[in-house]
C-alpha cells in the first residue's frame, strides 16, 4: 500500500507534457490485483479530483452494478489508471483532443510502474485508445466479449476489454455491442481476481 501511495505522490507532481492540462487525475491508492485503464480524464474530472467523475462514469458504474458492485466499492477496491492522466484539452472540431503518441509514451512510464508495484491479475482497458495500448485493435467487435492472457510489462495477466461508456457513443447501446458488453461483464464477474475483491 505504501508503495502505491508514494507512487501517486510523485505522479501528481508530473508536468512533463506542455499541452496537457493539469491537475493529474488519479484513483484511490488501492493495492489491488485488478486494474482498470481509462483513456484520459475529461474537463470535469480534474476539478472533481477523480477518474470517471461525470457522465461516462455514471454509465460505467451502472455496468458494474449489474455485477453487484456499486461505485464506492469499485473505487475502494479496483486500481483506476489511465493511458494519460491529465486532461488533453478540447479538439477544435468538437470533443476532447486525442493525446499524441509522445504524450501517451510519456505517461506510459507511470502505468508500467503501477504494473510493477501491483502485479495485477486482471486488467480492464476501457475504450479503444486504452485497449490499443495493450493489443492491436481495428474493430471493437474483435475484442469486446473476449478474454486475453497476456504478458504486459513483465506481468502475466488476463485482459478483458470494455467499450468506452461515452454518451456520444451508441456502440454499447446497439447490437452487437450491447450483447458483447454483457459478455465482457460476465467474464469480468467470473474472473478469480475480481471475485476475490468482494
Amino acid at each position: 500500500m505504501q508503495a502505491i501511495v508514494e507512487h501517486q505522490a510523485l505522479l501528481r507532481e508530473c508536468r512533463c507534457c506542455e499541452n496537457m492540462i493539469p491537475p493529474v487525475v488519479v484513483g484511490r491508492p488501492v493495492a489491488s490485483p485488478v486494474i482498470s485503464i481509462g483513456q484520459a480524464p475529461g474537463e470535469k474530472e480534474g476539478p472533481a479530483g477523480r477518474p470517471f467523475a461525470w457522465t461516462a462514469g455514471k454509465t460505467l458504474f451502472k455496468w458494474f452494478e449489474t455485477l453487484g458492485v456499486d461505485e464506492e466499492s469499485y473505487r475502494d477496491r479496483v486500481y483506476m489508471a489511465a493511458v494519460c492522466r491529465c486532461f488533453p484539452g478540447k479538439n477544435p472540431k468538437g470533443g476532447d483532443r486525442v493525446p499524441s503518441e509522445e504524450e501517451i509514451g510519456a505517461c506510459s512510464a507511470w502505468l508500467e510502474q503501477e504494473f510493477s508495484i501491483l502485479q495485477p491479475r486482471l486488467v480492464i482497458p476501457i475504450g479503444k485508445l486504452a485497449i490499443g495500448r495493450l493489443m492491436p485493435v481495428s474493430k471493437l467487435t474483435d475484442v469486446i466479449g473476449r478474454s486475453f492472457e497476456m504478458e504486459l510489462w513483465g506481468v502475466r495477466t488476463t485482459v478483458i476489454p470494455l467499450p468506452h461508456p461515452s454518451g456520444a457513443s451508441t456502440w454499447h447501446r446497439t447490437e452487437p455491442g450491447k450483447s458483447l458488453l454483457a459478455e465482457a461483464l460476465g467474464l469480468i464477474g467470473a474472473h478469480p481476481a475480481w471475485r476475490g475483491l468482494w
